[in-house]
């Protein structure tokens, strides 16, 4: 007779299958065997030191190797310390496990310490949520995987699953349940055949691709379909990479910069075909709703969700795989297009970098990091300013919040997106307000042992929001802070810590920390005001 598991086994089990090696978190009692079988099960349990930034270190791992991110909290605080970066993975599209351990029903009928109902909290930020019961656990797990990765269809997205703490425990038949992913949907033959009639008459076509051409892995589609028919590509924030963003075609990122929007919606104003490649306008501000007018331009929509959100309308909408549309239009005829050459040469030269601020910081750090670098982004002007900015090479390669636009995230996707890619080099830059939310990760980092590299913009100001307020003739408050010694931070917490003021030091600084043992934090003191007229 097989010997039984326990039911936290059957769960960690699915996990793995699900290629999961990696969960973050911070463990209390009534998750200990929870920890024990994904440790058993060969997914390694990471000690963080706060659960929103144990989310985003498991976040960061998943954009590396592609399995759902797992985030383990404990009963009550701790689960309600991971709101925040499920909420962010809501509306960021990414595939989470939230395990939380729960007080058993029987239990809280009397007992009411840390008796909280997770479920309520979490059901309006999650595609799902169980609690885990002993005899169905391992198909509650299938499900909490397929939910959270799309494959039962719609987004990506968080899921959570409670664990009540006599059920982790329980004696259950060892069930492995793997079903394989479900077919992607396809464009019909008749949408098919006006998709390529557009196509083949347009004269001023262009491309925005987004979070569901990411999923779907569609970058070759794009690039052929772009090269083949002079196609510019614009991408959110979070698609750039879909094109390598040296490529001729390609016109970078957009979703938060005014300054940026001035060269681009005029583009889609006067554009006669406009392809919606896997495009999720939640990463985008409110300039971007009704740019395009589908009463007199041809716009085709391909999601893997109906378009509900009223941010824009399209002449045909088509919910199917992004890259398998794209490919099935890629031999239609070419013909002469519209150059935007000279648009994307003013848009370039609007982005210059100055001889010493955010811009310039930008500059350098691209310039001495190798190819394939992936950089992680916090929140703030410095954010704006560095998605225009920085080139990405391939998708992946510039992580962030942009649907929640979350503080404090740039530093612990950083160190997950390093644990999963030991081998590549790793940045996060971020605001000095952002970096004190999450001081204390460096002890995560130290822990990593790896040549992680920090970047915090030191303007002792929330310049973003300061610069607001003076543009709305306000008077200055609740925006400035005190100075602080980031770099002997870093090194209290065993790392290296150099503060720069210029492009040299700044660039010795950059080539020493890749070649360091341990973290390196580079603070770069610059102009609270250095934004002004910048995004």
């Amino acid at each position: 007779m097989t010997a039984s598991i326990r039911a936290a086994d059957a769960l960690a089990q699915r996990l793995y299958l699900a290629g999961c090696r990696r969960a973050f978190g911070m463990p209390g009692g009534e998750v200990l065997t929870l920890v024990d079988a994904l440790e058993r099960a060969g997914i390694t349990f990471i000690l963080c030191h706060h659960e929103n930034a144990a989310g985003f270190m498991a976040e960061g791992a998943h954009h590396v190797d592609g399995a759902p991110a797992v985030l383990v909290a404990t009963v009550g605080p701790g689960a309600m310390n991971g709101v925040n970066v499920v909420a962010n993975a809501d509306q960021d599209r990414v595939p989470m496990i939230v395990l939380t351990g729960c007080v058993d029903a029987d239990e809280a009928e009397t007992y009411t310490h840390q008796v909280l109902d997770h479920r309520a909290v979490f059901t309006p930020i999650t595609k799902a949520t169980f609690t885990l019961t002993p005899n169905a656990a391992a198909v509650q797990a299938d499900k909490a995987v397929r939910i959270a990765m799309g494959q039962a269809g719609g987004r990506c997205g968080p899921v959570l699953v409670d664990v009540p703490i006599s059920v982790a425990d329980a004696s259950v038949a060892p069930v492995r349940v793997a079903r394989p992913p479900a077919a992607s949907a396809a464009i019909g033959a008749k949408a098919l055949a006006t998709a390529r009639d557009w196509l083949s008459t347009s004269e001023r076509p262009i491309m925005l691709a987004g979070l569901d051409a990411v999923r779907d892995e569609a970058g070759p589609q794009i690039r052929a379909l772009c090269e083949a028919h002079n196609i510019p590509l614009v991408t959110t924030y979070k698609g750039k990479g879909l094109l390598p963003e040296d490529h001729s075609l390609a016109l970078g990122g957009a979703g938060l910069s005014p300054k940026a929007d001035t060269h681009l919606l005029p583009l889609f104003r006067e554009a006669d075909l406009i392809l919606l490649a896997g495009y999720d306008p939640i990463e985008m501000r409110t300039g971007w709703r009704d740019v395009w007018d589908p009463a007199s331009q041809n716009v085709l929509d391909i999601a893997h969700d109906a378009n509900t959100h009223g941010m824009h309308s399209a002449t045909l909408e088509v919910v199917a795989h992004v890259g398998d549309t794209l490919a099935a239009l890629q031999d239609v005829a070419p013909r002469d297009r519209w150059n935007v050459s000279d648009r994307r040469a003013a848009l370039r030269a609007d982005f210059a970098a100055e001889d010493w601020g955010p811009g310039s910081v930008v500059e350098v750090c691209r310039d001495v990091l190798p190819p394939r670098t992936i950089a992680t982004a916090d929140s703030g002007a410095h954010r704006i300013l560095l998605s225009q900015q920085w080139e990405c090479d391939a998708p992946r390669t510039l992580l962030q919040s942009s649907g929640l636009c979350t503080m404090g995230c740039a530093l612990p996707l950083a160190i997950g997106a390093k644990r999963a890619a030991p081998d590549r080099a790793v940045v996060g830059f971020m605001g000095d307000a952002g970096f004190l939310m999450v001081a204390g990760e460096l002890a995560s980092a130290a822990a990593l042992g790896l040549p992680v590299i920090f970047v915090v913009f030191v303007d002792r100001s929330l310049a973003l929001i300061e610069m607001k307020q003076r543009q709305r003739q306000m008077a200055n408050a609740g925006v400035d802070f005190g100075a602080t010694d980031h770099a002997a931070i870093a090194r209290a917490f065993g790392g290296n810590g150099v503060t720069v003021a210029d492009r040299a030091a700044l660039r010795a600084a950059l080539v020493e920390a890749q070649d360091a043992d341990t973290f390196t934090l580079i603070a770069c003191e610059i102009d609270r005001r250095a934004y002004d007229g910048r995004i």
